[in-house]
């Protein structure tokens, strides 16, 4: 079996550029037993999918990073172990960021994840206005140059701030945003800055939470109450912006015949296109752990080939109401009613 495509992100990290997203670990999401969920993790692995995405608020997930962690050490060896890529976020709430508070977090991430060293922090942080975000980012630095982080990164920042951020001096390694086919306000302003300041773009809700898929071709309108995922929920109201289910289904018929075109399924093609999006280092793809894994079928993604054809008849597809206009910058729907909520 093949392995999945690679990127060189800096001189000492090399990423999988699809990322195992663990956001489904989250308790709002689904009960996920341990076990069963590390297993998972360690055949990904196997397979090539090196590079894990969790964050402080996945419920378990960094526990789980740290078991995989003495899994792979004990069954595979410390070689082994230098092949695997774990990037976690923190997302504290505003308030005063001393030394201490910041380094707690980080101490306790480490200790969750059984390494002395993150291989990537990114921060979250929900109100521009407020002092502390400079604070915060300055201790994360010098946690950087002490060796407890190896690269800082962000998630979810607008372009404004993110360009502020830069401008006081900050390095920054990736970007974490939406982006997808249908959401596609990192074009706008956010993928032009990080391609000029070397930035690489890792994309979550690419799938839309499974939206962008064959099992929702030719099936009525499901409301966003009905899911039982508060991820499909969310994705959900996303598209309702951004249109009518009859025109999604246009999308999806497209998306169809594009992926019949070259044996796969519509998600690889969904990923594929923005995978192909100059900027962009990485797609997360959300797995439900010891649930429903696609490990084998994901290979497709990295083997998939778009001509200018398939490119063109997406775009034309995929037009729909402005989500920049509706919605805001990239993580404005974390900070702005209606939209406010919790961040991935």
């Amino acid at each position: 079996m093949k392995s999945p495509e690679r990127i060189r992100l800096t001189d000492d990290l090399e990423i999988c550029r699809l990322l195992v997203g663990m956001w489904q670990v989250a308790p709002v999401n689904a009960k996920i037993d341990p076990l069963a969920a590390v297993d998972a993790m360690l055949d990904y692995f196997d397979a090539g999918y090196t590079t894990f995405d969790m964050a402080d608020h996945y419920g378990d997930a960094e526990l789980f990073l740290g078991r995989l962690r003495e899994r792979i050490q004990t069954e595979r060896g410390e070689d082994a172990l230098s092949r695997l890529q774990a990037f976690t976020k923190w997302v504290p709430d505003c308030g005063e960021m001393t030394r201490e508070i910041v380094e707690a977090a980080v101490d306790l991430s480490l200790q969750r994840m059984q390494s002395k060293t993150l291989d990537m922090l990114q921060f979250h942080w929900w109100d521009y206005s407020h002092p502390g975000l400079f604070d915060a980012l300055k201790h994360l630095t010098d946690l950087v140059q002490e060796g407890k982080i190896r690269h800082l990164s962000l998630t979810n920042f607008d372009t404004e701030h993110l360009e502020e951020i830069l401008l006081h001096g900050f390095e920054i390694t990736t970007h974490q945003v939406q982006y997808s086919i249908i959401d596609r306000r990192p074009e706008e302003k956010m993928l032009p800055l990080c391609r000029e300041k070397n930035i690489g773009l890792l994309t979550y809700g690419t799938l839309c939470g499974g939206l962008i898929s064959e099992k929702y071709l030719d099936v009525s309108e499901p409301s966003a109450e009905n899911f039982t995922r508060r991820s499909l929920k969310k994705y959900k109201e996303i598209l309702d912006v951004w249109g009518d289910w009859k025109r999604f289904q246009k999308l999806l018929v497209v998306l169809k015949e594009i992926a019949e075109k070259h044996s796969v399924a519509i998600p690889h093609v969904a990923a594929r296109f923005i995978l192909d999006k100059p900027g962009v280092a990485g797609v997360i793809v959300g797995c439900r752990l010891g649930v429903s894994e696609h490990i084998a079928e994901n290979l497709k993604i990295s083997q998939l080939r778009l001509d200018e054809e398939d490119r063109t008849r997406i775009e034309t597809a995929r037009q729909g109401n402005n989500l920049m206009q509706a919605i805001g910058d990239c993580g404005d729907e974390y900070r702005k009613r209606p939209w406010a909520g919790t961040v991935e």
